[in-house]
């Protein structure tokens, strides 16, 4: 049980020190892998994030526009998708999506190089696998998970007009100048430092599982299942912190 606690703390502190150290003394994992990383975790990700925020945003805005029609208040849906959609949904639906897709793709790889004692062999020759495996993974998220942040909420705001326009009838002109008024900056922060922590949860949860993965085809699949539920289910325990706060500061 000590172990179980130990070995992710142990990691999280090891990546802190190569943070530091490469921030330093530069970087010492190679510039090829970690730009296929950062390929993978942004580009290559970009059309999913926006297809399932725009579904989200289109969700959101059709469950509201029937209940603000009872009043006839239907030009608030765009107030509400804003806002839900830049506070809360952009962040939780994108990182759900990266944990997914490439968290699940951070601990395959790494459970099998581990499995094929490649780990092993870089330890030998005197490398760390924290400074060369972890840390272009850690960084590729933490930077480009913002990034598709702002993209979600673009996608999220696109489907809530589709059905503010469809169901509501209402110009585009009015939508959008209700959407801005609505999207402060204090909504944006917070989903974009909610944006930055999920990219580091995702990240470390998928590299822990796939460094301490069991040394055979089993224990890839269990790294990699393994990875996706810890990083959903942090996701959602760290959005409840991140309310929780906010509503303590007032935010």
């Amino acid at each position: 049980m000590t172990t179980l606690l130990e070995r992710p703390v142990t990691l999280f502190g090891d990546v802190l020190l190569a943070m530091v150290r490469g921030l330093k003394g530069g970087w010492r994992f190679r510039r090829q892998d970690f730009l296929r990383v950062l390929a993978d975790a942004s580009a290559r990700a970009t059309l999913i994030v926006l297809i399932v925020n725009i579904l989200v945003g289109a969700i959101i805005a059709f469950v509201g526009a029937v209940q603000l029609m009872k009043f006839g208040a239907g030009v608030y849906v765009a107030d509400l998708v804003a806002i839900a959609i830049s506070r809360e949904m952009a962040a939780v639906i994108t990182a759900v999506v990266m944990s997914g897709r490439t968290g699940a793709a951070f601990a395959a790889e790494l459970a099998t190089m581990q499995a094929n004692e490649e780990i092993d062999a870089l330890k030998v020759l005197g490398l760390d696998p924290v400074d060369f495996l972890v840390m272009p993974r850690v960084l590729a998220l933490v930077l480009m998970l913002p990034l598709l942040y702002l993209f979600a909420c673009v996608g999220g705001l696109l489907g809530g007009f589709a059905v503010s326009a469809s169901l509501l009838h209402l110009p585009s002109a009015v939508y959008f100048d209700r959407s801005l008024m609505a999207l402060t900056y204090t909504h944006l922060g917070l989903g974009f430092s909610k944006s930055i922590i999920f990219g580091l949860l995702i990240a470390m949860a998928g590299c822990y599982y796939g460094l301490f993965a069991k040394r055979n085809a089993e224990g890839v699949g269990q790294a990699t299942t393994q990875a996706v539920v810890t990083g959903i289910v942090g996701i959602i325990a760290l959005d409840a912190v991140f309310a929780v706060c906010a509503n303590a500061l007032g935010i």
